[in-house]
């Protein structure tokens, strides 16, 4: 056995310890740990980060020394050297600390690509369904603790769906999802044609906003819960394109979502409807002759280190018996209903976990 080896036990050890740099990335989001030295602009001691948020000192070093060993921040001491790290971060060699470049984009709130409310909702999401899990493995699921229809949204009733879509849904449809649909659609050949798109489950209405200002000819509807949709209508009004985009309001599940389009975004909005097939039949008779679906959700993979990160993500949904495909099953009920030249990848360039993206086209006349 070679001393520098890495024992066994290692993998399960660091799960023990993941909450403490969970929570100290929390700590350095919820009291403005990032935001000061975003400010500052410059590589600044523990020190005189503690002065300038009223923090105590000594428990601010150990802070930042945490946050370093995450690649949250860098660290430079005097002289280039690697110094020794007194406690009470004061002296001549303590170190001094800068965001790390991603930390800068993408956590600080002064960024325009900010996503630090909805990681702080994901982090309260996660730890909220941790103390669950227990019950679930003991007694499975329950009908009578679902807390919403199966075709609402996991973060409470309408108003808090509404909410959560002002705020942490539009970071991250802002850093992520959007350039992603842009990315998607403009390679997909019938976008410099298409003339009319549905946002399917849009929440704040990005997506739409992103797509219709690549596309000058392309004209849209948001369709979501009606609380939704007021939040994407104020977004399209204070861009300007009220005379491209509209909102509609209603559920996927019971209501008309329009008819005629060319395109159809549909981002993790599948997991919450009653009846898989039942959805896809009505959004295949939403779509023109030739029309095409691009749905994005994530699913269940065969290979464990594919899974590794969906599996966990994914569990709180299956126990509150959401739709969680398996790998390949959605890209079959598409088949299964009508769809036609059924194209499917995985992409990496999304936060939570590699979604698998479902090209498919309702048959040209």
């Amino acid at each position: 056995m070679s001393l520098e080896q890495t024992h066994d036990l290692r993998r399960w050890w660091d799960l023990a310890v993941a909450p403490v740099q969970a929570e100290g990335l929390r700590l350095a989001v919820e009291l403005g740990v990032l935001d000061a030295l975003d400010a500052l602009e410059q590589p600044t001691p523990a020190a005189t980060l503690a002065q300038r948020l009223q923090l105590h000192p000594v428990g601010t070093a150990h802070l930042l020394e945490l946050l370093w060993s995450m690649g949250v921040l860098a660290r430079d001491f005097p002289g280039g050297d690697e110094g020794q790290v007194d406690d009470d971060g004061a002296t001549d060699d303590a170190p001094s600390y800068r965001l790390e470049t991603g930390v800068r984009t993408y956590l600080a709130h002064g960024s325009d690509l900010s996503c630090a409310k909805a990681w702080l909702f994901r982090l309260r999401s996660m730890r909220g369904f941790v103390d669950s899990l227990g019950e679930h493995v003991r007694h499975g699921p329950s009908a009578a603790k679902l807390p919403l229809p199966a075709d609402h949204g996991p973060s409470g009733g309408a108003a808090q769906w509404a909410a959560a879509a002002r705020v942490q849904i539009a970071q991250e449809q802002r850093a992520v999802t959007a350039p992603a649909a842009v990315e998607v659609m403009t390679h997909l050949p019938e976008f410099d044609r298409a003339r009319l798109l549905l946002d399917l489950g849009g929440g704040p209405g990005l997506v739409a906003i992103a797509l219709v200002e690549r596309h000058s000819d392309l004209q849209g509807v948001v369709f979501d819960f009606p609380e939704t949709v007021a939040v994407a209508a104020d977004n399209i009004a204070a861009k300007g394109l009220g005379g491209r985009l509209s909102t509609l309001g209603g559920s996927l599940a019971t209501d008309d979502i329009g008819s005629g389009y060319d395109l159809i975004w549909c981002s993790s909005v599948l997991h919450f409807v009653p009846d898989i097939d039942v959805a896809l039949r009505k959004i295949l008779a939403a779509l023109q002759p030739g029309g095409v679906l691009v749905a994005v959700q994530a699913e269940l993979p065969q290979a464990r280190e594919a899974a590794r990160s969906v599996v966990p993500w994914y569990l709180p949904l299956r126990m509150l018996e959401r739709q969680v495909t398996r790998e390949g099953e959605l890209a079959a009920a598409m088949a299964r209903v009508g769809f036609e030249r059924i194209e499917q990848f995985a992409s990496g360039q999304f936060p939570m976990a590699v979604q698998q993206v479902v090209v498919a086209r309702r048959a040209a006349p």
